[in-house]
């Protein structure tokens, strides 16, 4: 029997239909109006139209059928950003910094053009063919390249590698279908090459499926510890997962690396890990997603995916950031402030607290950022660059040997153009206001003038100046570019790593065997 709301909403879509004075699709107008509804609940539960269903599968999958290029819509256009390595588009000569102008005629460049629009021409059957048009630097024509659409490797395990003579380095990046077993074969090949600790980099993991995460955990404990339980409305969606001492790694010293996108499944591992004190986590504060959704599969292929369950970690805290029950008058949410949040105890008796995340053992903060290098990154300074000089080299060092060398650097400084170089005006705009200011007050005579004057002259930008002051950070996104160029993701993240604070500190206290006892005991 339909509740009178039930009731109330079929009357509604049967005026609408009858007697709305324009004919309307009922089907579209419920397509528009899903999503609205299901936003008022919280952020994680969502309608799935069929046209996204692929694309959302695709995300989690362990492969799919595509060309194997990463790409960014850059000015309108659809820049690749990353070959992968032997797969379709690699073997007709497609390069990173080719920009597709179409695929199978259909055209790719303009405003208006989104991620999904690329995805749905790009990706497709395996087997099947793909004709596009590309626009590569070195070329005054435009290219043409037939790519027959294969299985392109879905990795959730990024890259395995040694820090040290015993360390070993995992990044996950996702929690798929098939990470455990990536994470399981990376743990293998770091121990045969003598890694005894492991760092397992979660950063900017956002999760996925939780029981790849309880998989993973499971290898690190000692039988009978909690990993983690849900609590729903209903009985089914209570459940509770207990390590079985079967794990290979129980007597391993981790370290867990995190940052505020670390989320959900990636905040189940880190949270039974801390929580059972059996490992340290490192970095900063994780996002603070506390909940569980299913999905249901709907009439006419669409899938809904909703909020079932909260979930809590080993210590019994629940670490979800927002209430999404208790909203402002406006409608909107707050975090959980930190005042208000409950002390907690781990297996050894140290405190944590619930909402909002995990609060790390160690918390390293990253620098300011600085503006020049912004300007280089964001202007695709570096990115084209590294394009050129792929083209003119067949090869360079391995990721771990390779280092920006003057000529290097000096190629780049030439390669920027200081009439197309955007700066931050901030210091000449500061000064403006300034003299406005004083202007306006009256404190505007000679004397201030001339003061202000030699300001301007002393801030002024001298590019040349500001590239060789700031060389070293700028050598570390430049080297990233290169050896993405020549050794893929794999490349990049090892240079990444070379000058990472997170990574350095994980090695200092993963070397101080009385630091890391000393901090698992509370000390």
């Amino acid at each position: 029997q339909l509740s009178p709301e039930e009731q109330k909403l079929r009357t509604i879509l049967g005026l609408i239909r009858e007697q709305y004075v324009d004919e309307i699709d009922i089907d579209s107008l419920m397509e528009k109006s899903i999503p609205d509804m299901l936003a008022s609940l919280d952020p994680h539960s969502a309608y799935i139209p069929k046209s996204e269903l692929t694309m959302t599968n695709n995300e989690l999958e362990s492969s799919f059928g595509g060309v194997g290029v990463s790409f960014q819509v850059i000015n309108d256009t659809v820049t690749v950003v990353e070959v992968v390595s032997e797969g379709p588009a690699e073997k007709v000569g497609m390069l990173a910094g080719d920009q597709i102008l179409t695929a199978n005629g259909k055209n790719l460049t303009g405003q208006g053009i989104t991620s999904e629009d690329v995805f749905s021409t790009l990706r497709g059957k395996e087997g099947t063919k793909v004709r596009l048009k590309v626009k590569r630097r070195s070329s005054r024509k435009p290219l043409e390249f037939e790519v027959t659409r294969g299985e392109i490797p879905s990795k959730s395990v990024d890259v395995t590698y040694m820090t040290g003579k015993d360390t070993g380095y995992i990044r996950v990046s996702k929690f798929a279908r098939n990470t455990y077993n990536e994470f399981l074969e990376a743990l293998a090949d770091l121990r045969f090459r003598g890694a005894k600790k492991f760092v397992v980099d979660l950063r900017g993991n956002s999760g996925g499926f939780m029981d790849q995460a309880i998989y993973m955990a499971n290898e690190f404990l000692p039988a009978g510890r909690m990993i983690v339980y849900t609590k729903g409305r209903r009985p089914e969606n209570e459940t509770m997962a207990i390590s079985d001492g079967n794990g290979q790694f129980r007597n391993s010293e981790i370290v867990v690396l995190t940052n505020e996108f670390s989320a959900s499944a990636s905040e189940i591992f880190a949270g039974a890990i801390q929580d059972n004190d059996r490992g340290l986590v490192i970095g900063r504060r994780t996002f603070g997603k506390g909940l569980v959704q299913s999905t249901r599969q709907l009439p006419y292929n669409g899938l809904l995916k909703v909020t079932i369950a909260k979930y809590y970690i080993p210590s019994g805290r629940l670490i979800q950031a927002i209430d999404y029950s208790h909203r402002n008058p406006d409608g909107t949410v707050a975090r959980i402030p930190d005042s208000l949040t409950t002390v907690w105890h781990t297996k050894a008796g140290r405190e944590v607290r619930d909402g909002g995340g995990i609060t790390p053992d160690i918390k390293v903060e990253y620098p300011e950022g600085n503006r020049l290098v912004y300007n280089i990154v964001r202007d695709n300074w570096s990115f084209d660059f590294a394009n050129r000089y792929a083209a003119r080299h067949d090869s360079v060092a391995a990721p771990e040997d390779f280092v920006i060398t003057d000529t290097i650097f000096n190629e780049f400084k030439a390669f920027i153009d200081p009439a197309r170089f955007k700066y931050d005006r901030t210091c000449e705009l500061i000064l403006e206001q300034l003299e406005k200011a004083s202007k306006t007050e009256g404190y505007l005579n000679d004397q201030v003038q001339a003061q202000l004057d030699t300001l301007k002259v002393m801030l002024k930008h001298d590019l040349n100046h500001d590239l060789d002051l700031n060389r070293a950070t700028i050598s570390e996104y430049l080297a990233s570019e290169i050896l993405q160029r020549y050794y893929y993701d794999r490349g990049a993240i090892i240079e990444a790593l070379k000058h990472d604070a997170e990574l350095d500190s994980a090695a200092t206290v993963l070397n101080s065997p009385e630091r890391y006892k000393g901090i698992l005991r509370g000390k």
